[in-house]
């Protein structure tokens, strides 16, 4: 078997430069969705303005972003194997967020998930996983406890075999619902974690063998570019079609599912551009190094049951001098109010990783200790 891209012991700038971009984006796709300021042909009648237009922009170019998270995934684990410790390091981070984030609103006198719902609301706290609080860290701790049968496939089967069960796996979850306009009972839009499974394949795949046609320049970037824009492009005549017809409402929310066919080839696409992409050694490399691994507490704590539904009010607080109603000002919020929760994600999460290094430290030397007798 060969490679498709050189890997490193080392963490690798580029992959984590990709990390920072999608969490980003999902916090960009979070605020549209706050906003509510993407088109809904739902409501016939509505008519186009700067925000929607925006909203929907936004929306067709960072979907991507929680594909982009599960291809790299693949494209790693697949060689570097199954770890009880990086398991256990991922499930104690929710933890940290599930449970404490709860004692720190109840300490202040906010009012939390436990005081409305009572014993349930305790429950999404103690077992975060098990009641998909967080529903992207409840698939993703599936796929790794699966992740060592994928791989053992992966690395078992030969190229062309795996290229075939791959093909088919898209053919079940991406294609058939990209191209029938109608809600099938199978789809569960992206969000489960067979299409999980289907996009890790794919990234052991790039991670063993490559994609040819996108290793040549920046390919990678213009097929995610042209993907985005095909997203776009279709939202906007979709719309203007239901405006008229009252059609295809349905196939309009499917663009942005993330199990739709523009969405995934532009996370493929995305991250081949950024696996091409070369950072030179010295400060800012290591600044995105440390960064990078920082993103995911940002998704802990934004959608964190007791946040989810407050942080646009709390952050939002901040701009409140800004016109949201013309285009200069809209834009302006959206990019301070991401910014804002990102840098406040990372730092706290800054925090929980020192504080896990020290307790990992201290049990190592218990463990030495104890040996030692």
């Amino acid at each position: 078997m060969t490679r498709g891209i050189t890997m490193q012991a080392k963490r690798l700038a580029n992959f984590e430069l990709l990390r920072i971009t999608a969490m980003l984006m999902v916090i960009a796709l979070h605020y549209v969705a706050e906003a509510g300021i993407m088109l809904e042909p739902a409501e016939t009648g509505e008519s186009l303005w700067f925000g929607t237009v925006l909203g929907t922009a936004v929306e067709s170019f960072c979907i991507v972003a929680v594909n982009v998270y599960v291809l790299t995934s693949g494209y790693f684990m697949v060689r570097s194997g199954f770890k009880v410790n990086r398991i256990v390091r991922l499930i104690c981070q929710v933890y940290f967020y599930a449970l404490l984030i709860p004692l720190v609103l109840a300490a202040a006198g906010i009012p939390i998930l436990a005081d409305r719902e009572g014993l349930y609301g305790w429950i999404q706290y103690l077992l975060p996983v098990a009641t998909g609080h967080y529903w992207f860290a409840t698939e993703y701790v599936l796929l790794y406890l699966f992740s060592p049968f994928i791989n053992a496939a992966c690395e078992k089967m030969s190229k062309r075999q795996l290229g075939t069960v791959i093909t088919l796996l898209l053919g079940v979850f991406c294609i058939v619902k990209s191209v029938v306009p109608i809600a099938l009972a199978t789809d569960s839009f992206g969000y489960d974690f067979g299409w999980f499974m289907c996009l890790y394949a794919v990234g052991s795949y790039i991670g063993l063998y490559g994609i040819p046609f996108l290793e040549k320049g920046k390919r990678g970037f213009w097929l995610y570019a042209g993907s985005s824009l095909g997203t776009f492009m279709l939202a906007v005549g979709i719309f203007f079609i239901h405006t008229e017809t009252g059609w295809f409402s349905y196939y309009f929310e499917a663009l942005f599912h993330y199990n739709f066919v523009l969405c995934f080839i532009g996370a493929v696409g995305l991250f081949y551009g950024f696996s091409k992409i070369r950072i030179r050694e010295g400060k800012a490399a290591d600044l995105i190094r440390l960064i990078g691994p920082l993103s995911f507490g940002v998704y802990l704590l934004q959608m964190h049951v007791d946040i989810r539904d407050r942080w646009m009010s709390w952050a939002g607080s901040l701009g409140s001098g800004i016109d949201k109603t013309s285009p200069a000002g809209l834009l302006i919020d959206m990019i301070l109010m991401v910014l804002l929760v990102y840098v406040a994600g990372i730092s706290v999460d800054y925090i929980r990783s020192r504080f896990f290094g020290l307790a990992e430290k201290l049990l190592a030397g218990r463990r030495g200790v104890y040996r030692s007798r």
